[in-house]
Parts: structure tokens; C-alpha cells; sequence
């Protein structure tokens, strides 16, 4: 067999990989049904699903020579993977800081996944560029950053974090001889991505300073300040404050203008963790909260949290573009074509990532089509909601609650006539867990075990908060009469 003989068979072979339009239609169909009956079912869906296997059907699956049909590989999917574990989508996820999965995401994936767009170089893909960077400068203008100000959307506030971390140290010009004498301020309701990142970066021996919280479970402005100038009396280098708008715990937020502040006052780099609360600036009444958050030197924005996407959408913001190129900017001799493509800055010079997906799409498209009105109702309504569950299980005999809510994060426990309330509290979530019908967690503050409600999925509206009430109660009579 000659070569070409060769190439031809191949050729046969290979030309599966790109099916025509009466297999696609097919397919197509086979997946908008499934889709269409996942979301039309939600309402009567649980929010999690206690399994044994857990999925292990998959295995039966696992990647072989020969194809498979859709039908089977769909029905594996809803068996082992869609109703197993937390359902994301569900009105009923009230556990954790969940994504969203607005419709319009999936079909901006969709379009994304199907031109597949490289959108790491301007050069390559202007039009994915210039939107992404639209995207990124309405983002700076809702925060109140200057038009010069300049950011990347992420895979989640992890890497948006980590960013920001890798170029404030950079910025600050530490070295290796310089990090055990470096100081990190944070408290202790900083999201764990923080800690992770000052790992990542070569930061671990870094001196890490946990601000005490006051009573709202907010950071210190007075501790913060004692901090930093008993660290230089010792001679140390501050050069870090990381603040949180929106903990993951409870829903806090940190006194933002009194920090950018001190901050200033002391030249330290200033990050704000708003991957939860940020988007909240979109609320009438929010404005108060969020002072002096323009003056933060990089923001952490989740659009897979307040905005309602899938996840994998994060975003960081950072106000000085050239201590962000000073980070992260190189160039390979193979993409010597791109740079005299300046019209627009490419996500590529300013992330870790150099292959990336285009997640512009998944964050314009639904803006475009709702437009922000929707949003703002959306997140308000969150914020009303949280409070009511609160004012309501606040009123409930037997029942104790964490700080009002700043946010859409509720924390509250049941107080039994006898026993251990930590232990009764740790049996209560189980209970409401495996029920199912609605999904929360928990956590533990000084050494308090709390139950959690976070209010963020765009589909729970005031029947699912009366229910999650009926639940809660429902499963105190159980455990109370055992």
C-alpha cells in the first residue's frame, strides 16, 4: 500500500469526527429534549441526591475503540451524574455560594465551543477579544475604576485571586530573600482560595497576620492597624490586605473605606474578595456598603455566583495595568505574528492562561438578551428573601441566629431543651440533607456549629423559603421526639 493509499483509508476513518447535518440534527434534538426536560422537571426535582453507588455506573463507559450511542450515553448521564449529589440548578440549592446556569450561558458555550474562537490573542480573534474587554470595562465602571483600569475573566474567584496575589507581590518587588519578612493581613472569614494562593505563588513562608473580627464578623479596622505598625516597628514589610465583600460563611462585609484607608495610609496593596457579593452593586440602596471600593488596587468578581452563569466564570480586576503586565506579560518566538496587534490588551499577556476558552460569550449573551433590569430584580429579591427566613426562624421559639445578614447568607441553629446543641445541630443538617427537597450547609465559627442559607440561585423565590421554614421545623419535631 502506498502512502497516499494510506492516507486515504485514514481518511475514511477520520471524516467521522465531522458529522453531517442529518447526524447533527439528530444529536441535537437527542440534547435539547434532554435539556429541556432537566429544567422543565426542576420544580419536582430534589436539590440532593443521597446515593450508595455515587455514580459508579460510569466506569461501565469508559473510553473504548468502538462508539456509543447517544440514547444510552444520555440516560448514563441523568442516572449517575444528574441525579446524584447536589443538583445546582435546583430552587432548592440553598447550600454553599452556588452558580446560576442561566439558559442563554448555554447557548453562548454553545456558539463558543462551535467556532472555537481562540480569545487569548487579539491577533487571532479580534472580535472575541474586543468583547471580552467590553465585558471587563462595564465590569470596571460598575466597580468605579478608571477607563484605564484593566482585568481578565477567569475559570472563578480562585484564579482571579491568585492573580491578584502574584501581581501585587511582583509590584512590591519581593523576592525569594524577602518573604519571610513580608506581611500578609487577612482574617480568619477569608475565602481558603487566599490561603491557596499565597501557596501557589511561592508565598508559604510569608507572615500571615489574622485580624480579629468584631461582632458582625467583619475585620478589625483598629486590630488591622496595630498589626501593621507593630510589624514595622519589628522591621517586617507589610505589602497585602486582603478584604472580603460577601464571606463565604456569613455573608459579611468587610469596612471597605476604612481599610482602602489604611492602605494608603501605609502603602499597601489593597484586594477586595468580592467573587460573592460583588455584583450586588447592581441593587438601588447597595451604594453605602461598597464605598471605597474603587479604591481597592484588584477585585475579584464571580459572574458564576451574582450574575447566575455556569460556573467557570470568574473575573479580576485590577486598577494599574502595568504592575499587571509586569506579572504576567512574555512572548514565544511562535507568537512573534501577534504583537503588533495592540488595539485591544490579550487575555493571554495578563493570566496564567495562554490556552483559554472564549467565556465572554456565556456572560454577554445573557446580559444582552435580559438586559441588566432582571438582574438588579433578581439579586434584590435575593436580599429580601434572606431577610425574611431570618426575621421568620429569628421569631421561632427555640431557634438562635448568627449576625443580620448583609447579604443573602443566613446563619442560624436550633437550641434543644437538653444535650449537646452543637451534636443536635450536626443531626438536624443531616436530616434536612437527606430529605433533599432542599439542600443547605453548615459550618462552625469559635467552635459554634451553624446551619447555612445562601440565597443565591436566581430560581428560589418565596415558595421555596416557606417550604425550607415547613422543612426545618418538620425535622426539629422528628429529632426533638427521638
Amino acid at each position: 500500500m502506498t502512502m497516499i493509499d494510506k492516507i486515504k483509508e485514514l481518511e475514511k476513518t477520520s471524516q467521522l469526527l465531522d458529522p453531517g447535518q442529518d447526524q447533527r440534527d439528530q444529536w441535537n434534538s437527542e440534547v435539547l429534549d434532554y435539556a429541556n426536560t432537566f429544567i422543565n422537571t426542576l420544580d419536582t426535582s430534589k436539590a440532593f441526591y443521597h446515593s450508595e453507588e455515587n455514580g459508579k455506573s460510569l466506569y461501565k463507559l469508559d473510553i473504548t475503540e468502538e462508539a456509543t450511542d447517544l440514547t444510552s450515553l444520555l440516560e448514563s448521564t441523568k442516572a449517575n451524574i444528574d441525579l446524584v449529589g447536589i443538583n445546582p440548578a435546583s430552587n432548592g440549592h440553598m447550600g454553599y455560594i452556588p452558580g446560576g446556569g442561566l439558559y442563554p450561558s448555554a447557548l453562548g458555550d454553545y456558539i463558543a465551543a462551535i467556532s472555537n474562537r481562540y480569545a487569548g490573542a487579539f491577533f487571532t480573534a479580534p472580535g472575541a477579544v474586543r468583547l471580552e474587554n467590553m465585558l471587563i470595562r462595564w465590569m470596571c465602571r460598575l466597580m468605579g475604576y478608571p477607563e484605564n483600569a484593566i482585568g481578565n475573566l477567569t475559570s472563578g474567584g480562585s484564579i482571579a485571586n491568585l492573580i491578584a496575589i502574584v501581581t501585587a507581590r511582583e509590584a512590591y518587588g519581593i523576592k525569594a530573600r524577602d518573604i519571610e519578612n513580608s506581611v500578609i493581613y487577612l482574617s480568619e472569614q477569608a475565602h481558603h482560595s487566599i490561603q491557596k494562593a499565597i501557596r501557589i505563588a511561592g508565598l508559604s513562608e510569608v507572615q500571615l497576620r489574622y485580624i480579629p473580627l468584631d461582632k458582625g464578623l467583619r475585620l478589625s479596622v483598629t486590630e488591622l492597624e496595630k498589626a501593621i505598625l507593630s510589624d514595622k516597628e519589628k522591621g517586617l514589610k507589610p505589602f497585602f490586605i486582603n478584604a472580603s465583600f460577601g464571606t463565604t460563611n456569613t455573608g459579611a462585609i468587610d469596612p471597605i473605606d476604612p481599610i482602602a484607608a489604611i492602605a494608603e495610609k501605609y502603602n499597601l496593596w489593597f484586594h477586595v474578595d468580592a467573587a460573592y457579593g460583588g455584583f450586588f452593586k447592581l441593587v438601588a440602596g447597595m451604594d453605602p456598603k461598597f464605598r471605597g471600593i474603587e479604591k481597592a488596587d484588584s477585585i475579584t468578581l464571580d459572574p458564576h455566583k451574582t450574575l447566575f452563569l455556569p460556573f467557570g466564570t470568574g473575573c479580576i480586576l485590577i486598577k494599574n495595568k502595568e504592575k499587571l503586565f509586569k506579572a504576567f506579560h512574555y512572548l514565544a518566538d511562535y507568537m512573534q505574528d501577534t504583537v503588533d496587534a495592540i488595539e485591544e490588551v490579550s487575555p493571554a499577556d495578563i493570566s496564567p492562561e495562554l490556552t483559554k476558552h472564549f467565556r465572554g460569550m456565556r456572560l454577554w449573551l445573557p446580559l444582552k438578551l435580559f438586559g441588566l433590569k432582571p438582574f438588579r430584580a433578581a439579586l434584590q429579591e435575593k436580599l429580601l428573601l434572606t431577610r425574611y427566613f431570618y426575621d421568620k426562624i429569628k421569631q421561632t421559639e427555640g431557634f438562635e441566629v448568627g449576625p443580620e445578614p448583609e447579604l443573602s447568607v443566613a446563619m442560624f441553629r436550633y437550641i434543644p431543651s437538653g444535650g449537646d446543641a452543637n451534636e443536635f445541630n450536626k443531626k438536624l443538617i443531616r436530616a434536612i440533607q437527606t430529605d433533599g427537597r432542599i439542600f443547605l450547609s453548615s459550618t462552625t465559627v469559635d467552635g459554634i456549629f451553624w446551619i447555612r442559607v445562601a440565597v443565591v440561585i436566581f430560581r428560589i423565590h418565596l415558595e421555596q423559603m416557606d417550604l425550607l421554614l415547613r422543612i426545618i421545623q418538620e425535622k426539629v419535631d422528628e429529632l426533638s421526639d427521638k
